[in-house]
């Protein structure tokens, strides 16, 4: 049995690096495809009573630590998953399964373009959320400033810096921005994340060059991103960390979320919390509401 990382997952087929360095094409134990539960008496044999999917769109992430047997083929059977530390999750796109994009992170680097295509800052702030419920550190990188004016860039920054995060300019065009980039990401284990037609894959060929990564250019017509990027894929840094490239969002769904959680996510809004005249306040139009409105 070794010890090892999921570094590319999908469709049932996983890729994992042992500690020694052997990176396995792997399978996934039947039993761990689903929630099993045991009967709770001591006196009772322990076989299981009930066997239910899970509702997940992948039981493993990139990211997830698990143990691995290998066959005489070199191939592998992952037989045990470790407990995950943290995770940047979302709802499916068919809205009743929970898609856990990285697990075990440290950083949520979310990268979004400075134009081409327009950065829409409420997705920005439902990509923020998510980071902050995973209760992870965040880096916002707002991409291809070589496109927009260092004013235009300072306007969508300011509001994200007076909360206090980090907030970062980059282009890959020109090398803007990637020495900091590569500092933030050093010895950490990091996702980047955001909508298609952001340049990530782009931005991580400039922080490591040898990756190689699969680009795309935006539609002529919808002036949107084309994924490029298919599957998460966990890239070890020769400088040291993980970095994981995640395909494109168009929707950021919450899942398990309760709605009143959500206002713990505004790092401006938390200290506010229980200073509304109503308590059922939703902090938007209420009257007595104590949280300013962004308009």
């Amino acid at each position: 049995m070794s010890e090892g990382i999921v570094v590319r997952a999908g469709r049932g087929l996983y890729t994992v690096q042992t500690n020694n360095g052997r990176v396995l094409p792997c399978s996934l134990r039947g039993n761990l495809k689903k929630n099993l539960t045991y009967p709770e008496s001591v006196n009772r044999r322990q076989r299981v009573e009930k066997a239910k999917k899970r509702r997940e769109t992948d039981p493993l992430a990139v990211g997830d630590r698990v143990e691995v047997t290998e066959d005489e083929t070199g191939r592998g059977v992952i037989e045990a998953v470790h407990p995950r530390r943290a995770a940047l999750a979302r709802r499916s796109g068919n809205e009743r399964e929970r898609q856990t994009m990285v697990a075990n992170l440290e950083l949520a680097v979310i990268v979004f373009a400075a134009a081409e295509p327009r950065p829409d800052l409420w997705k920005l702030d439902r990509f923020v959320v998510l980071a902050e419920d995973a209760e992870l550190e965040i880096l916002i990188v707002f991409n291809k400033a070589d496109l927009a004016s260092p004013e235009e860039i300072e306007e969508m920054a300011a509001t994200y810096r007076r909360i206090g995060y980090s907030v970062l300019a980059t282009s890959a065009r020109t090398g803007e921005g990637i020495e900091t980039l590569r500092a933030h990401l050093k010895d950490k284990i990091s996702a980047f994340a955001g909508p298609s037609g952001a340049g990530k894959s782009s931005l991580l060929n400039a922080v490591q060059p040898g990756l190689a990564l699969k680009t795309g250019d935006i539609g002529a017509v919808t002036h949107k991103g084309r994924h490029t990027t298919v599957a998460a894929e966990l890239l070890a840094l020769n400088f040291g960390g993980w970095v994981a490239d995640t395909p494109g969002l168009r929707q950021v769904e919450f899942w398990d979320m309760d709605t009143d959680d959500v206002s713990c996510c505004f790092p401006e809004i938390a200290p506010l919390l229980g200073q509304c005249k109503f308590p059922d306040c939703r902090h938007r139009q209420e009257p007595g509401c104590a949280v300013p409105c962004r308009p």
